[in-house]
């Protein structure tokens, strides 16, 4: 006889088996206990947590007959009469199974719904169970909807899917909706065990523990992980193999891992990360090890005499107690969230190792300062005194001693301060003397800021400055005209081209000079040589750094200069303006002047 995997073999039979769903057994046994009957069931949720169970389950409860032949419809089927043993066996007539991942066109929908006018052929019910409805088509739901709103007495629909929101609502309207939850780790662990006692295989709890924490809520893939646990195992389940099958790094290295953390020791973090690389653990696993580690960390810190966050008693639960306090909980709260983001950031590294290494070394990084003493709270007179001063003894070091603030020359600008409704802004001396005693100054010192040129005057001078106008400039300033105009260069390409003075050209090789270091980057630099090249013009640039004194930018600054200028002189010298002027005393506003 053939193997039977586990995940098959310990399928549930009927309502009582089922595992972690509570909520959707205690809904369908009443509603088939009460005989209230929906005509469309639709079961979401994630891989592996029993939608596909539940939809047999339900069939057979609609179909049962009984051990006599004269049962009715009921929530405890009995399992052997001819309508269960075929619908366990895949060869019930009446019940009909629907994959539309692979059948999603209007056609196959079409080709099930005639076969709804057929009243049941061996039982009392014609089920249809559509498996991951939500992959059919737009056109194959319309198809259905009139029958799934109104079908006949006879027939029931079962939808199951992963992703409810592909859904259309006009098909989740016509549907009672159950979803179906993932597993906690502790329900999975539970019932990995009962199926390996019925097994007779030997299981360490911690290796069920790592098999249960991989499954992610999918009681079908933990079954799987056993199976292939107790093929790696040869027949037994440990917890060192386990963790070697699934590449998880050993809870030692991750405690480890985050008492060097707390007592800042890079070395030893550096190390432990080695030691992961050579053993070929998972990354991934190691951060999600130490991420859970944490969040029991975080628990035992907000709650101490929180037993289920230690794991019970144990040289573990010793560990993270003693962690707990010896990391601050603020620090914990980083540590976990630093965790969290660098799983993301582990697919982007060349290496997924030197991604781990970079998470550890951040998690030392964004270590709070200090020595871990209890935070006081200061006074602003405090703090200021505190941010300006540190004795020499504390500090260890020796620190500048920041030069003595000037009184200021001038009479202090005296605010009164807000008390009340009354405000007076500019209260008079008079009234200075009888002011209240709620009402105090302050005595706030005005500093004189220059005041600072505009943009226009600053483009102004630039506009202004001397250019110093050579044959070379002339010839780059046309050429780098002409890269313009036909879109050559774009971007900081653009600008490094107009800002750019040429020096010399020597044969296919150019010396150009540029005053901004922003613009003076390899790639930029490339793209224009590659303009050049494509041009006809060089082969190879240069580019230095130094005053600029006749760049394309200088050139057209110039003759901008010049256009305002004449365009300034033509308004001012109109005779309606200059009438204006005279007899109204207008003026005409600097800058309103502009060039079409």
């Amino acid at each position: 006889m053939s193997y039977l995997v586990l995940a098959r073999k310990y399928r549930p039979r009927n309502f009582a088996e089922m595992v972690g769903q509570e909520h959707v057994v205690r809904a369908l046994t009443n509603a088939l206990t009460q005989q209230r009957l929906h005509h469309a069931y639709m079961f979401t949720g994630t891989r592996g947590i029993g939608k596909t169970t539940v939809s047999r389950i339900l069939a057979k409860s609609l179909n049962c007959v009984g051990v006599d032949g004269l049962g009715g419809i009921t929530a405890l089927p009995c399992g052997v009469c001819a309508a269960c043993t075929a619908i366990d066996g895949g060869r019930f007539t009446d019940y009909i199974e629907l994959d539309a991942a692979s059948n999603r066109g209007v056609d196959e929908v079409q080709g099930l719904l005639e076969q709804a006018v057929y009243k049941p052929v061996q039982g009392r019910f014609k089920v249809f169970m559509i498996d991951e409805v939500h992959m059919l088509t737009n056109t194959a739901f319309n198809a259905m909807l009139k029958t799934l709103e109104e079908p006949p007495e006879y027939l029931k629909f079962v939808l199951a899917t992963t992703d409810p929101q592909k859904v259309p609502v006009t098909v989740l309207s016509r549907c009672l909706q159950f979803n179906l939850r993932p597993m906690a780790p502790e329900t999975i662990q539970t019932h990995l065990a009962q199926v390996l006692q019925a097994e007779a295989i030997a299981a360490e709890p911690q290796a069920l523990r790592l098999i249960a924490s991989a499954a992610r809520g999918s009681m079908r893939d933990a079954l799987s992980l056993t199976d292939q646990a107790i093929a790696f195992g040869s027949g037994s389940l440990q917890e060192s193999a386990v963790r070697q099958m699934l590449g998880s790094a050993d809870r030692s290295h991750v405690l480890a891992l985050i008492d060097a953390l707390a007592h800042t020791d890079g070395r030893t973090v550096v190390d432990i990360s080695e030691q992961l690389r050579m053993q070929g653990l998972s990354a991934a696993s190691t951060l999600m090890e130490m991420a859970a580690v944490l969040q029991r960390m975080a628990v035992l810190q907000a709650v101490p005499d929180a037993e289920n966050a230690a794991g019970g008693a144990g040289p573990e639960a010793a560990a993270l107690a003693r962690l707990a306090q010896a990391l601050p909980a603020d620090e914990t709260q980083l540590l976990y969230s630093i965790c969290l983001h660098g799983m993301d950031e582990l697919g982007l590294a060349p290496d997924e190792y030197s991604a781990l290494t970079m998470v550890l070394l951040r998690l030392l990084a964004f270590k709070p300062a200090g020595d871990g003493a209890e935070k006081k709270k200061l006074t602003a007179p405090e703090a200021a005194l505190s941010a300006c001063a540190v004795p020499a003894a504390e500090s260890g070091e020796q620190r500048a001693v920041p030069p003595p603030v000037q009184e200021p020359t001038h009479a202090p600008l005296r605010l009164p301060v807000r008390s009340g409704k009354n405000f007076d802004q500019n209260p008079a001396p008079a009234q200075e003397k009888k002011a209240p005693a709620a009402i105090k100054t302050i005595d706030i010192p005005v500093r004189e800021v220059p005041e600072q040129a505009s943009a226009e005057a600053a483009q102004a001078a630039v506009a202004t400055a001397p250019v110093s106008s050579t044959e070379e400039g002339a010839f780059w300033h046309a050429l780098v005209q002409e890269l313009v105009a036909q879109q050559k260069v774009n971007a900081l390409t653009r600008e490094l081209a107009l800002q750019s003075q040429l020096v010399a050209r020597d044969g296919k090789h150019w010396h150009l000079r540029v005053d901004n270091l922003s613009l003076n980057q390899a790639t930029v630099r490339e793209r224009l040589c590659a303009a050049l090249q494509e041009a006809g013009q060089a082969d190879t640039i240069s580019v230095e750094l130094g005053p600029v004194s006749d760049s394309p930018s200088q050139r057209n600054a110039q003759v901008a200069a010049a256009q305002q200028a004449q365009a300034e002189a033509i308004v001012r010298n109109d005779p309606q303006v200059q009438r204006l002027m005279r007899d109204f005393g207008a003026k005409i506003v600097p800058g309103s002047v502009k060039l079409a």
